[in-house]
């Protein structure tokens, strides 16, 4: 499998070219360590933070934003995105607050963002 991409670990911005099947791969157009790291991660098993928001009850905003606190696997984005739906928090809310323990089983929490004080 050949597969064209641009780095993002930097902004250099690579593009570079991976090629190669079953843990055997190589990559091409990288300056740096970390791009062909990132490329072979992409290759293998590629994750993303996902970023949302929720409804706040009471608070000076009616809504604050969450993220993932780590990288989840891509192929689970729209599944967690799902896990928010509903969710409610009172106020108030403090940054870093867990507002989601585990997403999908990954270990990994949806955190708030920014801090809501009540109104």
């Amino acid at each position: 499998m050949k597969r064209e991409m641009i780095c993002i670990c930097c902004p250099m911005g690579c593009r570079m070219t991976v090629e190669g099947e079953d843990g055997q791969y190589t990559v091409t157009g990288n300056t740096c360590p970390r791009g062909k790291t990132y490329a072979i991660a992409e290759m293998t098993a590629p994750v993303r933070m996902v970023t949302s928001s929720v409804e706040v009850k009471g608070g000076l905003y009616k809504t604050v934003s969450v993220k993932t606190k780590d990288p989840i696997p891509k192929g689970l984005i729209f599944d967690a995105l799902k896990l928010l739906d509903g969710v409610v928090r009172e106020a108030p809310v403090k940054e870093g607050e867990v507002v989601v323990a585990d997403i999908l089983g990954t270990g990994i929490p949806f955190v708030a963002t920014r801090e809501v004080d009540r109104a």
